[in-house]
């Protein structure tokens, strides 16, 4: 785990409830059960400070680090499609981009990574397809200098060519064997903690559950039902992301309040997991 995407995590599902901000001592804390060094969590800050999601603050206990506007905006955005409260409803339409692609191939591969996080698939190397339209792709594409066309489109041959496109843009079998993996793959992990484990290792293990499902915000465009094959994976793995981050959230956040009190020594805490 890469300390710049464990601190997008921290912040995301932990400390924009909380005000976004954190000093940079309970920072480290919240890293380490992950395995990430101190040195590897103040490098990872001050290029998000260069990068535009952190801004430093000084706070009573010390220096810290806030989100700040663009930061919030991407991580309620992530949080909306993690825990799925947003609209799944499709009006038949698709939103088609029509890119000038950047030269540089650093700088094509960062736009191709924003636009997939925002539910977009590739037809070819210039055209870029969703089933709704992106929140701020607008200003993404022009804070990113790149000159596009931006159509509205529907389908002539209704729902069936609009799977067609839909296979087109999205490996759709692909994206399916990763949700029975990480459905494998984290069930193993989460077996283990118990209403007996301590609160770190209940939060290390929510942590690593959500930095999982946290990668098919790149992958899966998180379709309507009625362009998703029948008996989707993604279906069973969202239900097993829910019933165990849910199981372990009262552990974890008994772990953050802790880490962010300056005053309280957390070696060692036990505590109990609702069953």
């Amino acid at each position: 785990m890469q300390a710049r995407s464990a601190l997008f995590d921290l912040y995301g599902d932990h400390l924009r409830p909380r005000g976004g901000r954190a000093q940079v001592a309970a920072l480290v804390k919240l890293l380490a059960p992950l395995g990430i060094a101190p040195p590897a969590v103040r490098t990872a800050v001050s290029r998000m400070v260069r990068q535009g999601w952190l801004e430093p603050l000084r706070m009573v206990t010390g220096p810290g680090y806030a989100i700040t506007p663009k930061a919030a905006r991407r991580l309620d955005e992530a949080a909306t499609r993690i825990y799925r409260t947003g609209k799944t409803g499709w009006d038949g339409r698709f939103d088609l981009l029509v890119l000038a692609a950047p030269t540089a191939r650093r700088e094509r591969q960062r736009l191709a990574a924003n636009l997939s996080f925002l539910g977009y698939g590739t037809l070819d190397e210039c055209t870029w397809v969703a089933t709704r339209p992106g929140e701020g792709v607008d200003l993404l594409l022009d804070e990113a200098g790149v000159r596009y066309e931006r159509f509205t489109a529907a389908h002539a041959a209704g729902t069936p060519g609009a799977m067609g496109i839909v296979r087109r843009a999205w490996d759709l079998a692909e994206i399916g064997r990763a949700y029975e993996q990480f459905v494998t793959e984290q069930r193993a992990l989460l077996a283990g903690v118990t209403v007996r484990s301590p609160d770190e290792e209940a939060y290390a293990a929510r942590f690593r559950l959500v930095h999982a499902w946290r990668t098919f915000l790149f992958r899966d465009p998180q379709l309507p039902l009625a362009l998703l094959p029948e008996r989707w994976p993604g279906t069973a793995a969202g239900s097993f992301f829910d019933r165990h981050a849910a199981r372990l959230r009262p552990a974890a956040d008994r772990y953050v309040e802790a880490c962010l009190d300056a005053g309280n020594r957390i070696t060692g805490q036990k505590g109990h997991l609702t069953p």
